[in-house]
């Protein structure tokens, strides 16, 4: 029988049934009813946040050869490192929509300009959901650099769609990519879903990304909820201890909804300690409206969580647009 999922056909695996994929064995279901969304929609509160942030564009360097991240905003960073240059989940576009006039307006203005944008020589993309795979963004990158770009299994289809020469690369959870000699970029499994539409939920892979870079071991969670830790654990025993975690703040409340989909920042700063991360950096807030917190509150349960359980503030920051941080 023909499988009625439009993105990818493929082998059956533990994580997908041959239709849908599904997070890992054990971890909390994302899966959300059209009552829990009506029920979310019928309690959140009216929190009010800012029409718009003021934020200055830096002009960010050609290459870098020591490790420096430059937040654009949301979970778009721009990672250079030994003279290569990397996007992660790159959404330049003012709305997080399938359309352009309605849907989560951007606040924050992009930390870096797409003219300004050096060469790019690899764009990774963690899941299909529109304020992490937006194709006008991408199309201009396509046109400008030619970047690879590397998603799990079911988002290439969707980027070929509308742009049918992408240089695409897709796998599974723990499948690896060369970036050059001595860096590679893996794969790796994040609590999460999938959707363009209404009948798309789960037809395409979601995952974060480990980066090996020339000694240095980056990692960029994209979405993910907490769960039970496991994999976060899983990823320390496989990977060894994180230089710096790109890790998700925002986007939680009501936890009731959220929990399962999106870390809070105490969670965050746990994940944090499961990878033995050296350093860490906040993304996945302040730039657009998707859930119901306050819009500094991430930032704020960030340093008082920080401050609870007695670690440096600096070694977590909320980073916001155009801020660079570097490395040694």
């Amino acid at each position: 029988m023909p499988s009625k999922n439009r993105y990818y056909s493929g082998p059956i695996s533990p994580h997908f049934d041959g239709q849908r994929f599904t997070n890992l064995a054990g971890e909390p279901e994302t899966d959300r009813s059209i009552r829990d969304i009506l029920r979310w929609y019928r309690t959140a509160p009216r929190t009010r946040w800012p029409k718009s942030v003021p934020v200055s564009p830096t002009l960010p360097a050609r290459r870098a050869e020591g490790l420096r991240i430059t937040m654009v905003g949301h979970a778009s960073l721009l990672i250079q490192a030994g003279g290569v240059n990397i996007l992660t989940d790159p959404v330049w576009s003012n709305r997080a929509s399938p359309i352009t006039f309605a849907g989560p307006h951007r606040v924050t203005a992009p930390g870096i300009r797409l003219k300004d944008l050096p060469p790019i020589d690899m764009i990774l993309v963690s899941h299909n959901h529109y304020d992490h795979l937006d194709i006008s963004t991408l199309r201009h990158l396509h046109a400008q650099h030619a970047a690879r770009i590397v998603t799990p299994l079911g988002n290439d289809s969707i980027i070929r769609r509308h742009i049918p020469d992408a240089p695409l690369e897709t796998g599974d959870w723990f499948d690896s990519f060369a970036i050059a000699p001595g860096a590679k970029a893996h794969i790796v499994p994040a609590l999460h879903w999938s959707s363009r539409g209404p009948r798309d939920r789960r037809m395409a892979l979601w995952g974060g990304f480990m980066l090996q870079l020339f000694g240095k071991t980056i990692y960029f969670a994209g979405d993910t909820g907490y769960g039970s830790g496991a994999i976060f654990r899983d990823l320390r025993a496989r990977f060894g201890p994180v230089d710096v975690a790109l890790l998700p703040i925002g986007a939680y409340a009501p936890r009731w909804f959220m929990a399962a989909q999106h870390t809070d920042p105490d969670e965050a700063i746990q994940i944090m300690l499961d990878l033995d991360a050296r350093a860490a950096i906040g993304m996945h807030w302040g730039t657009f409206k998707l859930t119901d917190e306050p819009w500094d509150e991430p930032a704020r349960r960030l340093r008082a969580g920080l401050q609870a359980r007695g670690m440096d503030p600096a070694k977590f920051t909320a980073m916001c647009p155009a801020q660079t941080a570097d490395f040694a």
